[in-house]
């Protein structure tokens, strides 16, 4: 088994923004602390939340190297990776998250452990 995380921004730009920024952290292994802090920190779709200085602030906050961070994120480093992860997601018929694929079979929103289970137990007996 192989669980991957995809980004899937289509929200606007500051959904495109956020996942950029979850990226240039993981160059920090930061990636989950930042993707929680975003969770976290949500108010609406493009009110504000997600502009630049908000995702500067937060790598402050987690205590990332904030010149290298800044740099990152302003060169647009992951912009084409976040771009084409979602081009795939939306491809493969996703539209919606939290979308996950079991043998490309979606199962879609935050289910319980019995539908994960019960959907990757019927690709094991396939």
């Amino acid at each position: 088994m192989r669980l991957g995380y995809q980004h899937f921004a289509f929200l606007g730009p500051e959904s495109q923004w956020a996942a950029e920024a979850s990226e240039c952290a993981a160059d920090q292994d930061a990636f989950w602390e930042y993707h929680d802090k975003l969770f976290d920190s949500q108010s609406g779709e493009n009110r504000g939340a997600f502009n630049k200085d908000n995702l500067k602030r937060f790598a402050i906050e987690l205590g990332l190297d904030t010149q290298t961070f800044d740099e990152c994120l302003d060169s647009g480093k992951y912009t084409s990776i976040v771009e084409n992860e979602t081009q795939a997601a939306q491809t493969l018929g996703v539209r919606s998250t939290p979308t996950f694929l079991i043998n490309g079979k979606p199962v879609i929103g935050a289910q319980a452990f019995e539908v994960f289970k019960q959907t990757i137990e019927a690709e094991l007996t396939k």
